[in-house]
């Protein structure tokens, strides 16, 4: 038979355990949905907490907006025929005289490569003297020439033509396949042309930024975009800097989700349910579908909307919520789109965090009860002793 001392430590040990567990608290990857919830505006905390419907997800529908101004859309295109400071001039020059004064006594013709136009719009040309070539075309350089030659040398015949030089140049850098500068000539005079130039880029088009910037103005687009809107495929102008670049917006994933992770878009657009695929899913055993949450800093004038208000200003601290077990959860996580710095938290199914408590009860329990067990059969040996 127990004694009276032997149940009451037990039951001392009993009432230890469940005191242990329910003070300590245990493990576990979050807040649940009721410590959320506690924290909106409605329970005087900090945030709002709105769960997500049509209205919501029409509302907070906003995607970066890319694309180039009617400035740079309404550039006409350079015409490879006028010569700039900096573009480089071959002449070859015809003599109608066995001896002339510039060809040799075994050729009546002087060719000469790679006249350089320099910073003032000149070149220079043996007996004709400098010469203004920036702003004129090939045409009427020759004209030129050939009158100032005619009154020393007998009906002289000249030809020129632009080669290219660093006249009307633009750099690529950043992810594309030749990295450099090259020169506007007639199959690139167009950004998409000077892009393949370049050997195209070199990341995923769905995720691609090509930013122009032209003397003190910067503007970008989506890789994409340039080949379905024509508008986009600018004339270039001499000294354009075009960078290629990977979109670098990411959202963050914690709680009961296949990963935890800082994770960067992979298109243009991303929802909700894309995001929570991406990183893996909901996991079976332990997610709640009804307690998605999205955490964004949304600015004012979207709050207002979402709130049906007016009165917001600035940056709100907004928590949106997706019950995916709602018959249009699904539709309404496809709908509801993922931007730049979200948190996406899935909280923990209510049986999950049952299950662990139990676990954790049942075994401090065992415990207890081995260690009760050891007692007695050690005061047991020194009673008899």
């Amino acid at each position: 038979m127990t004694s009276r001392p032997t149940r009451l430590a037990r039951s001392v040990a009993l009432l230890a355990a469940v005191a242990v567990v329910a003070s300590c608290g245990l493990p576990r990857a979050g807040p649940n949905k009721r410590e959320i919830f506690a924290g909106s505006v409605m329970q005087e905390g900090d945030a709002f907490v709105v769960s997500v419907n049509d209205r919501v997800t029409r509302a907070t529908a906003v995607a970066p907006a890319l694309g180039f101004t009617e400035h740079f859309q309404n550039a006409g295109l350079l015409t490879s025929d006028v010569i700039r400071p900096g573009d480089t001039l071959g002449l070859t020059i015809w003599e109608n005289v066995d001896d002339g004064l510039l060809a040799g006594e075994a050729s009546n013709s002087t060719i000469l490569e790679e006249v350089q136009v320099d910073s003032a719009g000149m070149i220079f040309v043996p007996y004709a003297g400098r010469i203004r070539a920036a702003g004129n075309t090939p045409e009427a350089i020759r004209r030129v020439i050939t009158r100032k030659l005619e009154d020393q040398t007998p009906d002289p015949q000249v030809q020129v033509r632009r080669v290219a030089g660093d006249g009307s140049t633009v750099s690529l850098v950043g992810a594309v396949g030749g990295q450099g500068v090259y020169a506007i000539e007639r199959p690139t005079r167009t950004l998409s042309t000077m892009l393949a130039q370049a050997g195209g880029i070199t990341i995923q088009p769905e995720i691609a930024q090509v930013t122009v910037i032209r003397g003190t103005m910067r503007e970008k687009i989506w890789f994409e975009d340039l080949y379905d809107d024509p508008g986009f495929d600018i004339a270039l102008r001499g000294g354009d800097r075009i960078l290629v670049e990977e979109d670098t917006r990411a959202f963050t994933t914690l709680g009961t989700t296949g990963t935890q992770a800082r994770v960067p878009f992979e298109t243009q657009n991303i929802s909700a349910v894309e995001a929570i695929a991406q990183v893996g899913g909901l996991l079976a055993a332990s997610s709640d579908p009804t307690g998605v949450f999205v955490f964004r800093n949304e600015a004012g004038e979207i709050s207002n909307q979402v709130l049906g208000r007016s009165d917001l200003q600035g940056a709100q601290r907004m928590i949106y919520v997706l019950d995916l077990t709602r018959p249009n959860g699904l539709f309404l996580a496809r709908d509801f789109l993922i931007r730049d710095g979200d948190t996406v938290y899935v909280t923990e199914a209510p049986f999950s965090q049952f299950s662990r408590v139990l676990t954790a009860v049942t075994g401090t329990l065992g415990a207890v009860a081995t260690t009760t067990t050891t007692v007695e059969g050690l005061s047991t040996t020194l009673e008899g002793g």
